[in-house]
């Protein structure tokens, strides 16, 4: 797919240029001059890799049922689901690094807490941490180009939504399908948006990923020297429908497995998404009949953190239970 290119070396005034055409036209684009070190990502791609491959009762030792509200950890393969249909890949989930003394720990506030690591590889933790770092960094950095576009001041988006941000990284392995096998249910990950802002997704040079463009779905570049960008429905509540967030969908059809990277910058767990004022919204906004899932991003009242509630006890129904959460529409 021909994607916007976003040089984050190049000056603000372009950057913000680049953003707003590919928010308001396929809500996917490219990120480089991201200085993130090719090292790091030779690290944490070699490190998942080597966890991928033990035993399944050794990669259980840190299962999300472990993580308790905190929903961090490694699940199988069909244990994800997404519109009531399990995925066919196996993962694990990180956020920030909390400890038991963070007063959102103590008061137990869900998707808050310690990451689960593993004892091997030991590299592992060390390469997910300052990933999640470097990776942040490069997310502000397009809010900021993104604030611009919209007429904002550039730390708008930390000043309003992301001086706290929740932030939530997962690896994902998708076993290798070959095309035969790749039909009907042979979803790696069904269609669907993402639940906040902005996700950067680094990728392992086998392609899967798939954007519904204009005129159907179309393939991704999977290059691994640069991210790949796309805005969330959050995006798409604050501008009123002026930027969409674009369903998207994976399949492995290699005979090779396919590990991802995606990191979720979200607002912070408080804060109240509205529409901005200064966005007049369009008359074909999107409406419920619009969306692949037929809801609303403009419906809900709330804060990010019901909205976000909603969806993760939807995609692990066995770990919310017991939890207090609204899973009824529009979530």
């Amino acid at each position: 797919m021909s994607l916007p290119i976003i040089d984050l070396a190049a000056p603000m005034a372009v950057k913000a240029a680049e953003i707003e055409r590919a928010c308001r036209d396929s809500g996917f684009f490219y990120v480089t001059g991201h200085s993130v070190p090719a090292d790091l990502v030779r690290r944490l791609d070699a490190a998942a890799r080597e966890f991928f491959a033990l035993p399944e009762h050794t990669k259980a030792e840190i299962a999300m049922e472990r993580g308790g509200k905190a929903w961090r950890g490694f699940f199988p393969v069909g244990a994800e689901l997404t519109s009531g249909r399990p995925d066919r890949k196996e993962g694990v989930y990180f956020g920030t690094e909390l400890d038991a003394h963070d007063p959102r720990v103590a008061a137990g506030l869900p998707l808050h807490g310690p990451n689960l690591f593993p004892a091997e590889p030991i590299g592992l933790r060390a390469a997910v941490l300052d990933h999640i770092d470097e990776v942040t960094r490069v997310g502000q950095a397009v809010l900021a180009g993104l604030a611009l576009a919209l007429g904002l001041d550039a730390r708008w988006f930390v000043q309003h939504l992301t001086a706290d941000p929740i932030v939530l990284f997962r690896i994902f392995r998708y076993p290798p399908t070959g095309p035969a096998l790749a039909t009907g249910d042979g979803w790696g990950v069904g269609e669907h948006t993402d639940y906040g802002l902005l996700t950067l997704l680094g990728q392992d040079g086998t392609p899967g990923l798939e954007v519904r463009g204009h005129d159907g779905w179309v393939a991704v570049d999977a290059r691994t020297d640069r991210f790949v960008g796309n805005i969330g429905d959050m995006l798409e509540r604050l501008t009123g429908g002026r930027y969409r967030s674009t369903p998207h969908r994976v399949r492995n059809t290699s005979s090779v497995e396919r590990l991802s990277y995606p990191l979720f910058l979200d607002p912070g767990w408080d804060a109240v998404v509205e529409r901005l004022p200064i966005v007049t919204r369009p008359d074909d906004d999107a409406s419920a009949a619009d969306r692949w899932d037929r809801t609303s991003v403009h419906g809900f009242t709330g804060t990010y953190g019901d909205y976000l509630l909603g969806k993760v006890a939807k995609v692990f129904p066995a770990l919310a239970e017991g939890t207090e959460i609204d899973t009824g529409e529009p979530a």
